[in-house]
C-alpha cells in the first residue's frame, strides 16, 4: 500500500520542469527503462539463436525500412511540436491539464514496453496487481476501509460515471428479483414494491450474502435488470446538478434508463447544487411515490470548480430512511477535485480536524499564511466522501498522471458481484486467498468492470505515482496546494488590477469571487459598454487570441480556455457576475448567457511569491498586448467598411 509516512519530498523534483530543468535525470531514467527491457528480451532463453543476422540488418530494404521509420518519427515530432499545447508551462492556464509527474511518464514507458493488457491475468500478471493496489490506494484516501472496498482504473471519468450508475441500477433491481424467485421470496415477504425499491444499499448487499449461503445468488441475479431488462421509469429518477457533465446524459441512454428520468437540481449562487431545492425535490418525489435511483454530487465542476455539499446529501439520505423508509444510491463525481482529498489526511491516513489542518498547512509551508483553504463547508464535503457508495476520480487531472487514467472507488466490494460476469464463488475464492496471503489477487479483473482490453501501462503510472507522492498533506497536498495558492493570488491580483487604458478606451478585468478549488473564471469588460452580447463577443475574441485558435500555440504568450455560463445550466446565478460588470439586469434576462475565460490553475511553478509577482507583471503586459491586437483588428475592419461605403 501507499507509504503515507514519506514526508521527504521536493515538489520541483517531481516534474521534468517548464524548461526541462530535470532533463539529465529524466534521460537517464528513460534510457534505464528501455535498456532494462532490451536486456529482458535478450536474456530470455539465451540458448535460443538470433533470428536476424548481421547480414540481414545490412540488406538495402532493411536499412530503407529503418530510414523510413526515422523519417515518419521526424514528421510526427514536427507535428507535435508545431500544434501541441504546452501544458507544462505556467503560461498555460485553461483546462485541467498541467505538467505530468516524471515518475508516471517513466513508469508508463517502462510498462508499455511489456505491452500488458489489464483485461486478464494471463496477459498482465504484473500490472493488474498494480491496478488493484492503486485502486485501493484511492479507496483509502477517500476513507473507505481497504479490506471492504474496491477500486480500479478506467479510461476516464466518463466510464467511471457509467460504472457507478451501472451499479446503482443493478442494486435497485435485486430486491425485486429476490421477491420473484420461489426459493427467496420469503426473505422479503410482506414488503410492497415501493418498499423493495427503497431498501438501503447496505441492506441489499447483506441480502447478497444470504443468497450466496443458499447457493441461489446467480439464479436471482439473472432476474435483475441485467437479465430481464428494466421496465421504463420503474427504477425512479436520477438526480444530478443542473450543471451536470454530459456523461450523465449518455449514461442514462446507454444503460437504458432514459434521459427523461433525469431530474436536474438547480444550483445556488456558489454554483453548487442548491441544498434547499434538492431537499424540496426529494421530498416532492417521495410524496408522489416516485423512487429515487441515485443522487449525484459533484466535487469540482468542470466549469467553475464548485464543490457540492456532500455532507448535506448524506444527511438527506439518512433523514429519508428514518422519516419515510426511502433510500437511494449516492455517487460522487470527483473526477476533477477528488485527489484533493489527500490534502486532508495526515501521515497515518487520518482525516484531520479543521483547525489542526489549517495550522499544519501554515506550519509546514504547504500554504502561505495569507492563503486559508478550504472553506469550512468544502472541508465538510471532503470529510463526508467516506459515506458515499461510489466515487469517480481522475488521476489524469489533479493526480498529474498522463492520459488516459480515470478511476472508480466503491465503498463495499460486494457490489462487484452485481456487475461481474464470472461465477460469484470465483471472486470469493480470490478474496479468501488475498486475506490469507495478504497479497493482491488479480484474476478476472476484465469480467468485473465495464471496459475490456486496456493498457497496463496506465496502472503502472498511477501505482508508481502513489509510491513516490504520498496521498496525504505532505505528498499530493504540497503539489495541489501550489495551484490553489496561485489561484488565490490570481483572484487577488485581478481584483486589484488597474484598468487598461488603450487610447480613448478603457478595459477592466472581472473575476468570479472566492473559488472552491483552483478553477477561476474571469472576463474583460469595456467601460461604458452596457450590451451583454457585445461583452460576450469581446471575450470570445480574446479567447481566440489566447488559444489554439490563434494558430501555433507554441508561439502564443498565454493560453487559456473558456465557457459560457447559461441560464439553462445555472439559472439566474450568473446575474451576479453581470452586476459586477454593471450590466442592467434586463441584459441578462434578454441574453441568458455570459462568456468567460476559464482557467484551472494547476501549475506548481508559481508557489513562490516573487515568482508569481514576476509572472503577474508579465501576464498583465500580455493582456495589454492582446487588447491592443483586438483594437487594431476592429480599427482595420472599420477602415475597410468605411472604404466600401465610400
Amino acid at each position: 500500500m501507499n507509504n503515507f509516512k514519506n514526508s521527504k519530498m521536493n515538489v520541483d523534483a517531481l516534474f521534468l520542469g517548464p524548461k526541462s530543468e530535470n532533463a539529465v535525470f529524466f534521460k537517464e531514467m528513460m534510457e534505464y527503462s528501455i535498456t532494462e527491457h532490451m536486456h529482458w528480451r535478450s536474456g530470455y532463453h539465451p540458448e535460443d539463436p538470433e533470428l536476424i543476422s548481421t547480414v540481414d540488418r545490412y540488406a538495402p530494404e532493411y536499412r530503407d525500412t529503418l530510414y523510413r521509420t526515422e523519417g515518419i518519427l521526424n514528421q510526427l515530432s514536427a507535428k507535435l511540436k508545431t500544434t501541441s499545447i504546452p501544458w507544462f508551462s505556467p503560461r498555460y492556464m485553461g483546462h485541467m491539464n498541467a505538467d505530468t509527474l516524471m515518475i508516471s511518464n517513466l513508469a508508463y514507458v517502462m510498462a508499455m514496453m511489456y505491452n500488458p493488457n489489464n483485461c486478464a491475468q494471463e496477459s498482465s500478471p504484473t500490472t493488474t496487481v498494480l491496478e488493484i493496489e492503486a485502486g485501493l490506494d484511492l479507496c483509502s484516501m477517500f476513507g473507505y476501509a481497504p479490506q471492504q472496498a474496491w477500486g480500479h482504473i478506467t479510461s476516464g471519468g466518463t466510464v467511471a460515471n457509467y460504472e457507478g450508475l451501472w451499479v446503482a441500477r443493478n442494486i435497485k433491481t435485486l430486491p425485486l428479483a429476490i421477491s420473484q424467485h420461489p426459493q427467496t421470496k420469503h426473505l422479503l415477504s410482506g414488503k410492497s414494491e415501493k418498499e423493495l425499491l427503497n431498501l438501503p444499499v447496505s441492506d441489499v448487499l447483506d441480502l447478497i450474502d444470504e443468497l450466496k449461503k443458499r447457493e441461489v445468488f446467480e439464479e436471482v441475479r439473472d432476474l435483475t435488470c441485467r437479465g430481464i431488462g428494466a421496465e421504463q421509469g420503474k427504477l425512479g429518477k436520477l438526480l444530478v446538478p443542473q450543471s451536470k457533465h454530459y456523461s450523465w446524459m449518455k449514461a442514462m441512454d446507454i444503460l437504458g434508463l432514459g434521459q427523461q428520468n433525469i431530474v436536474q437540481l438547480p444550483v445556488d449562487h456558489h454554483y453548487r447544487t442548491d441544498v434547499h431545492k434538492m431537499r424540496e425535490t426529494v421530498f416532492s418525489l417521495i410524496e408522489e411515490g416516485e423512487p429515487i435511483l441515485a443522487i449525484v454530487a459533484v466535487v469540482g465542476t468542470t466549469e467553475t470548480g464548485a464543490i457540492d455539499n456532500v455532507k448535506e446529501v448524506i444527511e438527506l439520505r439518512r433523514e429519508c430512511e428514518q422519516r419515510f423508509g426511502v433510500s437511494f444510491y449516492v455517487h460522487i463525481d470527483a473526477a476533477y477535485a477528488g485527489y484533493a482529498c489527500a490534502m486532508f489526511r495526515d501521515e497515518e491516513n487520518q482525516f484531520m480536524e479543521y483547525e489542526e489542518l489549517i495550522g499544519r498547512y501554515h506550519d509546514e509551508g504547504i500554504f502561505p499564511r495569507d492563503v486559508v483553504w478550504p472553506k469550512r463547508d468544502v472541508y465538510e464535503s471532503f470529510k463526508a466522501l467516506s459515506q458515499a457508495d461510489s466515487i469517480t476520480v481522475d488521476p489524469h487531472k489533479v493526480g498529474f498522471i498522463p492520459y488516459a487514467a480515470g478511476a472508480i472507488c466503491m465503498k463495499d466490494k460486494r457490489i462487484v458481484d452485481l456487475i461481474s460476469y464470472h461465477a460469484a464463488y470465483v471472486f470469493e475464492e480470490v478474496q479468501e486467498k488475498q486475506r490469507k496471503t495478504d497479497k493482491v489477487q488479480n484474476v478476472l479483473l476484465g469480467s468485473s468492470i465495464m471496459e475490456g482490453s486496456k493498457a497496463g501501462a496506465t496502472a503502472a503510472a498511477v501505482w508508481a505515482a502513489h509510491r513516490l507522492v504520498p496521498l496525504n498533506l505532505l505528498g499530493y497536498g504540497k503539489v495541489i496546494a501550489a495551484g490553489i495558492t496561485t489561484a488565490n493570488w490570481m483572484v487577488e491580483q485581478i481584483n486589484q488590477c488597474k484598468p487598461f487604458i488603450m487610447g480613448d478606451r478603457e478595459f477592466s478585468i472581472i473575476v468570479m469571487p472566492s473559488p472552491d478549488f483552483h478553477m477561476i473564471n474571469f472576463m474583460f469588460h469595456e467601460s461604458g459598454n452596457t450590451s451583454l452580447e457585445k461583452q460576450n463577443l469581446l471575450n470570445k475574441r480574446l479567447y481566440e487570441l489566447c488559444s489554439y485558435a490563434a494558430g501555433r500555440s507554441y508561439s502564443n504568450d498565454f493560453l487559456t480556455s473558456s465557457t459560457s455560463l447559461t441560464y439553462e445550466e445555472y439559472g439566474d446565478n450568473p446575474l451576479n457576475l453581470c452586476r459586477l460588470a454593471h450590466f442592467p439586469d434586463d441584459e441578462w434576462h434578454n441574453v441568458h448567457s455570459i462568456y468567460v475565460l476559464r482557467a484551472a490553475i494547476m501549475t506548481h511553478c508559481l508557489r513562490d511569491k516573487s515568482h508569481f509577482e514576476n509572472y503577474w507583471t508579465e501576464l498583465r503586459n500580455i493582456f495589454e498586448d492582446k487588447l491592443q491586437q483586438l483594437i487594431d483588428e476592429e480599427n482595420k475592419l472599420n477602415h475597410s467598411n468605411n472604404k466600401i461605403s465610400i
